[in-house]
């Protein structure tokens, strides 16, 4: 069965217990998941390519149903046909409580994953959010919190989320609890409150750099106005990070578990960081990360000594690491 994405209201666990989800809104999809799977008991969360390296382990772990449970959600994330055949003898063997959902990007008309849910369970493909979408989603957020706020800056808040959901969310909860102070929102205001395109968070940056998000990098850098002095803090902040990767990524190294590894970090990582992390420990190797941490070192070093380039160094360096 087909659904349309504005349509997961209408969806019922109880009834629909196999889901795909597959498309490039990953903000829309994991905005979904989370609402679906939201006050359920177990949710245990995979990536493909952990379940590709030991296939037989994955299945007998979700054929058993532990006496406490009433219901076990397996969620798959970034899946491909390449999953089918296992996702197929899972589905098969009609494990009672058993709920699946897969998270896919875009899969095209031949994908055998897609046809058997389109067929046989229930598939939404979530396409990019358009400048009317996004447009709605603002308007409708600014009425149901009654702030007052110019069409004309809507559509400039709308404007600098880049087209991406997530994005233009978390500007408007920014803009949503300023509001609780002043009655109207200014232009002079706005500017002060976005940074989507002015000054993107240095974590963000560097966490983009580090699953070598290339195109994402380029616009951040594009719209950041790093100053000499920024250089060191980046440097450091990179630094710290990469640190913390490479103990994660000798920790997956040893387990081959990724949900154990990211469940057992000390110190917890929050939720919304999870994927991320995820994605970062695939990237890099312990010798890999190694072997940034080092450049780094040397990096902070020729920044110290040559304090009036070290924007430009800070740049050329996070370019290197996102083409090789």
């Amino acid at each position: 069965m087909i659904l349309k994405s504005f349509q997961i209201n209408k969806i019922d666990l109880n009834q629909n217990k196999f889901l795909l989800f597959y498309g490039k809104n990953e903000s829309l999809k994991n905005t979904a998941i989370e609402d679906l799977t939201n006050k359920k008991s177990e949710i245990l969360s995979y990536d493909e390519k952990e379940i590709l390296v030991n296939p037989n382990n994955f299945i007998e772990n979700n054929l058993t149903k532990s006496f406490f449970e009433d219901e076990k959600i397996i969620v798959v994330k970034r899946a491909s046909d390449k999953i089918f055949k296992i996702i197929e003898e899972i589905i098969s063997k009609k494990i009672k409580d058993l709920i699946i959902i897969i998270d896919a990007e875009n899969l095209d008309k031949k994908s055998k994953l897609r046809s058997l849910f389109e067929k046989k369970y229930l598939c939404i493909a979530f396409y990019p959010d358009n400048l009317q979408t996004l447009l709605k989603l603002a308007y409708n957020f600014f009425k149901k919190n009654k702030i007052s706020i110019s069409p004309t800056n809507i559509n400039l808040v709308v404007s600098k989320s880049n087209g991406d959901r997530h994005n233009l969310t978390s500007e408007l909860e920014k803009i949503k609890n300023f509001s609780r102070t002043k009655k109207e929102i200014s232009t002079a205001n706005l500017l002060k409150l976005i940074n989507l395109n002015e000054n993107h968070n240095i974590s963000e940056i560097i966490d983009n750099c580090l699953i070598k998000n290339k195109k994402k990098l380029i616009y951040m850098l594009n719209e950041n106005n790093f100053t000499n002095e920024d250089g060191v803090l980046i440097t450091r902040t990179f630094l710290n990070k990469s640190k913390k990767i490479l103990i994660l990524s000798k920790e997956y190294k040893s387990n081959k578990n990724i949900e154990l590894t990211i469940s057992s970090a000390k110190p917890p990582i929050f939720w919304k960081d999870k994927e991320m992390i995820k994605e970062q420990i695939y990237k890099w190797s312990p010798k890999e990360i190694k072997n940034l941490i080092y450049k780094l070192n040397k990096l902070e070093l020729l920044i110290k000594k040559n304090t009036t380039i070290s924007s430009y160094l800070v740049t050329d360096f996070l370019l290197d690491q996102v083409s090789t």
